[in-house]
């Protein structure tokens, strides 16, 4: 059974001549002959691009080993070091060149070039290994957005440890299962973040976690002093980030590992309780990355880039802690929040930063339009020359606001299609060749080779919708689930699908073959860009001892993309008036938020004596998302084991 598609949207935006004569992949001539390349010579033409845009320690004689599908190796026997890919190759021939621009929450800006992040990159990595950490060990790391962040992430790279980024956001709880999966060594934090005006201690929440039974594997715990907070040392233990490159050399000799070597392990919530362990390669994915910033944002060595995105999650990593370096870019870096200290803030910085390339989530469109939508008119953005959307489908309108408003018309938009899992864009336009649709992604990266199938793993015609895959393996794709290689199997290359990457989204073509992206096919839920496993929000609600049962749904939100719904059944009778159904609502609101973080909250909470059953006992979520969305429910229930409760369910307790 195929989806049909409802939206029609017929405005086409062309390049103009003058951003098509300037761009690196100039009109769609030059973007077929790529995708003819790689259609004709599928190994070669990555090889050819591997040998172009990474400098190699030991070049490779492998290209692609598919003899233990879907465990691919790309480029296998040569050797690398991805910090000096992005670092040392710069040392030479823009030293003095602005690597990072960093603006705090408060305004407060630094900026640092690469001659002077090289050497604090490898400062911190001998501090490193003045700790033992070494090559395969696992280092989480828990920081606010900083510099700091970033030479955490390069400096693990540059020894050849794997680094674990988790999202300052999250709980002590979820810190912890990361930790434990992970069988982590070591923790980089701060004392706390600064958010909005707020002081927010990490540090203690860092506790809260080693405190717990696992994390006894902890042997380090790095403090970067961000505010100046009082906090708990441990002596034994602790080190603070200054004290540890205080006389360490600025020098370090790069760690040179294999192309497979993991560079990273970045969690992910699944449609399962327990987080998934993305683990990416050291090569495959710094091609993926070089190669997207050059195409998809026609990087030239004059832009001013700024990707909003946390270091927390695989935009942060692919787009702020290396595609930038590693291509030598001047990059934004940004550790507030976009509406303190008024609505005016991302505006105000590309006025004064004159940045060029503006990289942000559908949400943060979307809230700066309800708070401000004239706002941006009250500054100067003439400096912008590509725009660019990530983390969920951009409705066409939010996209004709991005478009007339603040690219003032003039300025293409990237609707970037890709995954934690695959690290780079996979789907999105070339800008300087590719006409854009308001909500498409438009066609595949040259040498991306996706289809939209049925359930059998059929192609479906034009205008019926699937579910969106990938037929062939590509460098940057996500080489195992750490720790559960069967999961990884099952979860991305499930027999059906016939040996291709299975995204998990559905998406339909239209007739001129560009992708619209139309939702999850399982329970993962988007919420403000995150990436939210419905499992893990049930589980920390019937984590609770009032709490019998939990289904959670999402709903289209227009801020934030989806909202959170939960339906939850009590151990005791469910609350009867408006007053104590707020009250138990807000207690398990918050109960959320510790277990897992603020931003997993459900925005609303009905009570039920049961939840829609089939008889064999399996939750109706299909049920449950028309209630939350205050639909008629047109669906066959006749598989429903109790029908009286959708009614109960549709009450809303104002």
């Amino acid at each position: 059974m195929s989806i049909e598609s409802s939206l029609n949207e017929t405005r086409i935006f062309k390049p103009s001549d003058a951003f098509v004569a300037q761009a690196n992949v100039s009109g769609m001539s030059a973007y077929q002959a790529l995708a003819n390349a790689a259609h004709n010579d599928y190994e070669g033409y990555w090889a050819k691009l591997a040998r172009e845009h990474i400098l190699w320690h030991k070049p490779f004689t492998k290209i692609l080993d598919e003899s233990n599908a879907p465990f691919f190796k790309w480029f296998e026997d040569g050797l690398l070091n991805v910090s000096y890919n992005c670092l040392d190759k710069h040392l030479t021939t823009q030293p003095e060149k602005t690597a990072l621009i960093f603006e705090a929450d408060d305004g407060t800006v630094t900026r640092i070039n690469y001659r002077d992040l090289h050497a604090r990159v490898c400062q911190f990595a001998n501090g490193l290994k003045s700790r033992g950490i070494k090559k395969g060990d696992r280092v989480v790391i828990y920081m606010p957005m900083s510099i700091e962040a970033v030479v955490a992430m390069q400096a693990c790279a540059r020894i050849g440890a794997i680094h674990s980024v988790v999202f300052g956001g999250f709980s002590s709880k979820s810190l912890h299962e990361r930790i434990t999966d992970a069988q982590a060594c070591a923790v980089i934090t701060a004392d706390a973040q600064m958010r909005g005006g707020k002081v927010m201690p990490l540090k203690s929440i860092v506790d809260e976690a080693l405190a717990m039974e696992g994390c006894e594997v902890v042997e380090n715990v790095i403090i970067y002093r961000r505010a100046a907070c009082e906090m708990q040392f441990n002596a034994g233990r602790d080190a603070w980030w200054h004290d540890l490159v205080a006389n360490q050399d600025h020098t370090c000799e790069p760690e040179w590992v294999g192309a497979e070597h993991p560079l990273f392990i970045l969690y992910t919530s699944g449609s399962t309780g327990k987080p998934k362990g993305v683990q990416h390669s050291s090569a495959g994915y710094l091609l993926g990355t070089t190669l997207t910033m050059q195409w998809v944002f026609d990087y030239k060595p004059s832009d001013i880039f700024w990707c909003t995105a946390d270091v927390g999650w695989i935009t942060g990593h692919s787009y702020v802690a290396y595609a930038p370096l590693a291509i030598g870019a001047t990059e934004v870096i940004f550790e507030g929040i976009p509406t303190y200290p008024d609505a005016g803030r991302f505006w105000k910085m590309i006025q004064d930063h004159k940045v060029t390339t503006f990289y942000t989530a559908p949400t943060a469109i979307r809230s700066l339009i309800k708070l401000g939508g004239e706002l941006p008119k009250q500054y100067d953005l003439s400096s912008l020359r590509l725009l660019g959307t990530v983390g969920e489908p951009i409705n066409p309108e939010a996209w004709m606001w991005y478009y007339t408003v603040v690219g003032q018309s003039r300025c293409p938009i990237v609707d970037t299609w890709w995954q934690t899992e695959t690290g780079c864009h996979m789907i999105a336009p070339l800008p300087g060749a590719v006409p854009t649709k308001p909500g498409s992604c438009t066609l595949p990266i040259p040498g991306i080779q996706v289809a939209v199938v049925d359930e059998t793993g059929h192609e479906v015609d034009a205008q019926h919708g699937g579910s969106l895959v990938i037929q062939k393996p590509f460098p940057s794709q996500i080489r195992t689930i750490w720790g559960d290689p069967e999961r990884f199997k099952k979860s991305y290359f499930p027999e059906e699908m016939k040996g291709a990457y299975l995204a998990g989204d559905s998406a339909h073509r239209d007739e001129d073959g560009y992708i619209w992206i139309m939702g999850r096919n399982d329970d993962v839920l988007k919420v403000s860009g995150h990436r939210l496993g419905t499992m893990e929000i049930e589980s920390a609600l019937v984590a609770n001892s009032l709490v019998a049962e939990a289904a959670v749904v999402g709903r289209p939100h227009d801020i934030k993309g989806e909202s959170i719904v939960a339906f939850v059944v009590l151990k005791g009778t469910r609350p009867q008036d408006a007053a104590s159904t707020k009250q138990l609502a807000d207690e398990l609101r918050n109960w959320v938020g510790k277990e897992i973080g603020p931003i997993a909250k459900p925005d609303e909470i009905r009570f039920g004596d049961n939840l829609p059953k089939t008889r064999s006992g399996k939750i109706m979520r299909r049920l449950l998302r028309s209630i939350a969305q205050g639909q008629e429910i047109t669906q066959d229930i006749s598989t429903l084991e109790n029908p009286a409760i959708l009614e109960q369910l549709k009450e809303v307790i104002k």
